[in-house]
């Protein structure tokens, strides 16, 4: 009979092609090939239909049908496999009881190798390939078909015995047969009933054995009807999880009322071991099936869907980056064609710059965002080069590179002293930052390490007070201030190399445009971010040594003010998110040593000062100089001019005639020049033919420098009555200040003050002139000290400060101005070596004053040997270096009796005292035989004499 041809049916997957010496495939592809063989023509056949009829000759399944295998073949040309896959079903045969099954006593033993277990009802494909096998089917085939499908154990032999055999097995029925032509046999087998056996008749050529028929105990009630219900729908749920089975298989599932038959239905289908496939075909009772499977059920329901998910994940995430894949080729192949191939590699290695640069989190979100549209704008826009030199702002700046090396104090402290001479305080105040931060990383070191031993934390030093944003490490914020050339961008120099970080310095002087610090927006054509940032840029560290040079001189217009934008730079607790205008996005500057130096705080905004630590740098003594041109200034200056210490030496007497002649300032820079003059006079000479050593002394200085520029006058100056000298401070250090007071007749009271006064020095004038007058009205304090009380009655009293060109203020002094008036009055010189300074009130008090080591060096400088202070700066004596205070003879005065009585000079032996009616004419006579008829023609000419005033 031809077999007739099935209907199509819908399958989930499409079964792959195998040879005929294949040994396994899937499941699928031999039920299906089996279905179509077996379904009768008439209808499609559900899942649990009853077969009607049987095919009269063998069918030859398609090329791709392919069966489980039930035992190895002997021959060598019989396919091997250890293990056959799980058998498919085909259908559940009807299991009605109306239509018997007549089991024989005795049947032929096929046993079952690699796991496979026939049940009831089931309808299975087979692979024979044993010769005993063999022989045994075709002698089935003579009869009625029927033969008894019995598992091997695991560890039984390819040629199993009865003793390797389990006891419980199903009797089948051959439904189809073909011979494959390398000798191999493909079976369709439907099961039948349960059988056990009892004892073996026969094991050759094959096994016969003695058989019984154990059916199925069903017990009918509610607990097998809910087992049955939840088979169903676990059964339901991990069919679509398997790609083996159809979806319809679900359905008739559900469509099967008999609990047995669903029992078999569903553990043909599963994906089960051969050892549980016989524990479940020897369990009598089916409720246990039912009870056992579905715990079988959730198991392997749990797994599947724990393996589709992640499946679907990877298949996700697989899927998105093959889309971008196509996406991107196609974009490649796109721009190719339009040549603008050079610019895709272009954002390529600005993406592989910004992922080595490692951004933090928000300005990595920015850049991506930033890649992308860079990715999409023509080349030819002009947005796509302010995108990408955006980018590479951004790939370029060291967002995590840090340089700082581990510290070592004492290291430290020998750099400083081979760098810088003297400045103690400075040395100690920067020993102290290192100090304390070497012991704030060691302690956090040793903390992290406890905790990663999961011992009990130890606490930093004041861990309770501290706030979170106290644990990081916040640097401070370092003013140098003092005159021109004292060494303060220098020492943030040797700063750097104590700490091993990188130095960058920056200035400030002039700087009237806020972007210069904050940068400019990205809106403007040319932007470019701040000069912070592009220092930063250039250091390749976040925590260089950064110098913000002249702070004092920043300037501001109606472009801004720099100064504010400073304010968030030098502050400690907001410059760990400063936003330049130009990146858009927070940068860390808060391991960033910033120091700045300013020669002056008096332009510093008070807010922007007192984010400072200022450190004072006043200037250096005479001796502290030649020191520092011995041990620093020549050997730099011999080494710049090619010469060698050995062929060119300075005398002590050389150092200080150039001090004192030639460079008279605060700082050292006009003696590293005059040095170098020196140095390259030895040059020259040497070059000409000169062989022997030179050695530079005082009377080589003057033969290669000239006339001295500077000299003492102040002698001079203050000879004649009327003079006195004052101190002055400055932005370039220390001067001395010359106050000269005359009087004319007239018919009214007249002050005339010249030389650049500003106004509180004018308003001193004016009240030393109000003193002078109310106090030496009086005849008894006016004779204690010579002074005519009439002098300045209808008088115009000119009171000048020379060095007109250079502006002068401030109150400091108050009494200088009072003892040249009163040196007028008296007639009395003030002491040639003699300097003051101080703020005079109406009553005479002396009131103290800023500046006081700076104004002691000016007079030292100035060959003083005694000085006025006011006494409430007597404890500012101890910035002045003991050396000067042993060469000056500095006195402390309260009022202005005190500083006459020191300052003028004592009155002539044998002077009568003069009293008001006369003493004005014979004043007038002894004025006229002093100042003018006593001296030649010219006097006066050695006190006009020019002299170079040091000023920066």
């Amino acid at each position: 009979m031809e077999p007739e041809r099935p209907p199509s049916r819908t399958r989930k997957t499409t079964a792959k092609a195998t040879t005929a010496k294949a040994t396994t495939a899937k499941v699928t592809t031999a039920k299906a090939t089996t279905a179509k063989a077996a379904t009768p023509r008439t209808g499609r056949r559900r899942a649990g239909t009853p077969k009607t009829a049987e095919p009269k000759a063998p069918v030859t399944p398609p090329s791709d049908a392919t069966a489980a295998v039930v035992e190895d073949v002997t021959r060598s040309d019989a396919p091997a496999s250890s293990a056959a896959p799980e058998p498919a079903i085909l259908g559940i045969a009807n299991g009605d009881s109306s239509r018997p099954t007549t089991i024989p006593a005795t049947l032929p033993v096929l046993p079952l190798r690699g796991g496979t277990v026939v049940f009831p009802l089931a309808v299975v494909p087979l692979l024979v390939g044993q010769e005993r096998s063999i022989q045994l089917v075709d002698e089935v085939m003579r009869g009625d078909r029927m033969l008894a499908l019995v598992a091997q154990k695991p560890e039984a032999p390819e040629l199993a015995g009865p003793d390797d055999l389990y006891r419980v097995g199903t009797a089948g029925v051959i439904h189809q047969l073909m011979r494959a032509p390398d000798g191999t046999l493909r079976l369709v087998i439907q099961g039948l009933e349960r059988i056990r056996v009892a004892e073996f008749a026969q094991t050759e050529p094959y096994l016969v054995a003695q058989v019984e028929v154990v059916p199925d105990q069903v017990t009918p009630g509610v607990e097998i009807e809910g087992l049955r219900r939840a088979v169903v729908d676990l059964f339901r749920r991990l069919v679509p999880l398997i790609d083996d089975l159809p979806n319809e298989l679900a359905g008739a599932a559900e469509n099967l009322s008999d609990p047995r038959q669903l029992a078999y239905l569903v553990a043909s289908a599963i994906q089960l071991s051969g050892p549980v496939r016989q524990e479940l075909l020897e369990l009598d009772q089916v409720d246990a099936k039912l009870q056992q499977l579905v715990e079988l059920l959730q198991h392997e329901l749990a797994v599947r869907e724990l393996g589709h998910k992640i499946t679907t994940e990877t298949r996700e995430r697989m899927s998105k980056a093959q889309r971008e894949y196509f996406l991107r080729e196609q974009l490649r192949a796109i721009r190719k064609e339009l040549g603008d191939e050079d610019e895709n590699d272009d954002v390529a290695a600005l993406r592989r710059r910004i992922e080595e640069a490692e951004l933090p989190e928000e300005p990595r979100r920015e850049a991506t965002r930033e890649l992308d549209r860079l990715s999409n704008v023509p080349p030819a826009s002009p947005e796509h080069g302010i995108i990408r030199t955006y980018l590479d702002w951004m790939a370029s700046l060291p967002w995590n590179k840090l340089t700082g090396s581990d510290i070592d104090v004492p290291k430290a402290r020998v750099i400083l002293d081979e760098d810088h001479y003297d400045l103690e305080k400075i040395k100690d105040r920067i020993l102290e930052y290192l100090a304390v931060k070497k012991l704030r990383q060691e302690r956090q070191a040793r903390a992290a390490e406890v905790a990663e031993d999961g011992s009990v934390e130890t606490p930093l030093p004041n861990d309770r007070s501290e706030t979170p944003t106290d644990r990081v490490a916040r640097e401070p914020i370092l003013c140098f201030v003092g005159p021109p050339g004292v060494g303060k961008t220098s020492l943030g120099q040797s700063i750097a190399r104590a700490l091993g970080r990188k130095f960058v310095r920056i200035s400030l002087g002039g700087v009237h445009d806020e972007a210069e610090i904050r940068g400019h927006r990205r809106t403007y054509i040319g932007a470019l971010p701040g000069r912070i940032i592009q220092s930063i840029k250039r250091a390749e560290a976040r925590d260089p040594v950064f110098m913000l040079d002249e702070i004092d001189k920043v300037g501001a217009d109606w472009r801004g003010d720099p100064s504010s934008a400073l304010l968030e730079v030098l502050d400690p607790a907001q410059n760990h998110t400063f936003v330049d205008n130009y990146l858009g996005v927070g940068f860390d500057l808060s391991q960033v040593l910033f120091l700045t130096t300013a020669n002056t705080l008096d332009t510093i905004p008070g807010p922007l000062r007192d984010r400072m630590e200022v450190l004072q740098l006043s200037g250096y003594t005479e001796e502290e100089k030649v020191q520092i041109a011995r041990t620093y200034l020549i050997p730099k200056q011999i080494a710049a001019h090619g010469l060698t210490v050995e062929e060119l030496t300075f005398t002590d007497a050389a150092l200080h005639e150039v001090v004192r002649g030639y460079t008279r300032e605060a700082g050292v820079r006009n003696l590293d020049r005059e040095v170098a003059t020196l140095c390259r006079k030895s040059a020259r000479e040497i070059a000409e033919g000169r062989t022997e050593p030179a050695t530079i002394d005082a009377a080589d200085v003057l033969r290669h420098l000239g006339r001295p520029r500077f000299f003492n006058d102040v002698a001079e100056r203050t000879e004649r009555p009327g003079v006195a000298t004052g101190l002055a401070w400055t932005p370039t250090g220390g001067d001395v200040l010359f106050i000269e007071a005359t009087s004319v007749p007239g018919h009214d009271e007249r002050l005339i003050l010249t030389g650049m006064l500003g106004d509180v020095m004018r308003e001193s004038a004016q009240a030393a002139l109000s003193y002078v007058r109310a106090t030496f009205s009086k005849g008894s304090i006016a004779d204690n000290f010579g002074i005519d009380p009439k002098l300045f009655e209808n008088a115009t009293v000119h009171v000048h400060v020379p060095a007109g060109a250079i502006p002068k203020d401030g109150p400091s002094a108050g009494i200088t101005m009072m003892t040249a008036l009163a040196s007028l009055a008296s007639g009395r010189p003030v002491r040639s070596d003699l300097a003051m300074t101080g703020e005079l009130t109406l009553r005479g008090k002396v009131l103290p004053i800023g500046g006081v080591k700076e104004k002691v060096l000016a007079a030292h400088r100035a060959g003083i040997k005694a000085i006025l202070l006011p006494r409430r700066n007597e404890n500012d004596l101890e910035d002045v270096p003991p050396e000067l205070r042993e060469q000056i003879d500095i006195s402390f005065v309260d009022s202005a009796e005190d500083v006459l009585a020191r300052a003028l000079d004592p009155l002539p032996t044998g002077r009568a005292r003069r009293n008001g009616s006369h003493g004005r004419k014979d004043r007038g006579g002894a004025r006229g035989e002093e100042n003018g008829a006593a001296q030649p023609d010219g006097a006066g000419s050695k006190a006009a004499r020019p002299t170079r005033r040091p000023r920066s």
